[in-house]
């Protein structure tokens, strides 16, 4: 089955690193998260990729033209200016089969992805996203006139659910008259939702963004333990 990699964005958000390469081209420890998030599939035995490329594209094409693996990575320039929808759409003539995985290139987790597609063909929808909880980003303070009666970290488990990514999809959606500025975001997946297509996956185990320098920082850390967080065998986690 394809996994399609969203890695085309400009990743303004952490400047400091894209100013001269693209986000899933940032170092985590001692390899791109693109890397990561591919051997989060290839360790479950999916190794047949599409980067839907972008911004900065020939670092990515050079990258894994030098990468000495036994994944089939294809690597495809998606546009400077498109939106997560048309990528997608731009890579489809690649895929064969109905059903195919997609994510984007900052997001890491320990999702199993045999239980994604299961849960996915289960339910017979269009489309399957990966419902996480953001990590906790600020400590609890609550008080009772005045008086601070609880000061803690905020748990990832307290706060709501949010799109994850790792999505399973039907190539179908894609196959109409999708433009360059259409985004999976806010259009293609709440169209789905009007229509009672999508569903969702819930992961309870570890996941984060790399949306900035600090989150960069943490992931560069927990990169270092054996196994990472974001390994199916860390801990039971669905």
């Amino acid at each position: 089955m394809k996994v399609v990699i969203l890695a085309g964005g400009l990743g303004t958000r952490i400047s400091e690193e894209t100013d001269s390469k693209p986000k899933p081209m940032v170092l985590i420890d001692e390899n791109p998260i693109i890397w990561h998030i591919m051997k989060i599939y290839a360790d479950q035995g999916f190794t047949d990729f599409i980067v839907a490329a972008g911004y900065k594209g020939e670092i990515i094409e050079e990258y894994f033209a030098n990468l000495d693996s036994a994944w089939d990575v294809s690597v495809v320039q998606t546009g400077i200016n498109a939106q997560t929808g048309a990528r997608i759409k731009a890579v489809t003539s690649l895929i064969k089969d109905q059903t195919f995985l997609a994510t984007y290139g900052d997001g890491l987790g320990s999702i199993d992805i045999s239980k994604l597609i299961s849960f996915h063909h289960s339910h017979k929808g269009l489309a399957t996203v990966t419902a996480v909880r953001p990590p906790a980003r600020f400590g609890v303070l609550e008080a009772q006139n005045g008086l601070v009666t609880n000061f803690g970290e905020k748990r990832q488990s307290d706060a709501g659910w949010i799109n994850g990514g790792f999505f399973v999809f039907q190539k179908s959606i894609f196959e109409g008259d999708i433009s360059e500025e259409t985004p999976l975001e806010s259009v293609i997946l709440p169209e789905l939702v009007q229509k009672n297509e999508l569903h969702a996956y819930f992961h309870h185990g570890f996941w984060q963004p790399m949306d900035t320098l600090r989150e960069r920082n943490e992931l560069s850390i927990l990169a270092k333990k054996i196994p990472v967080p974001w390994n199916l065998s860390f801990e039971d986690k669905d």
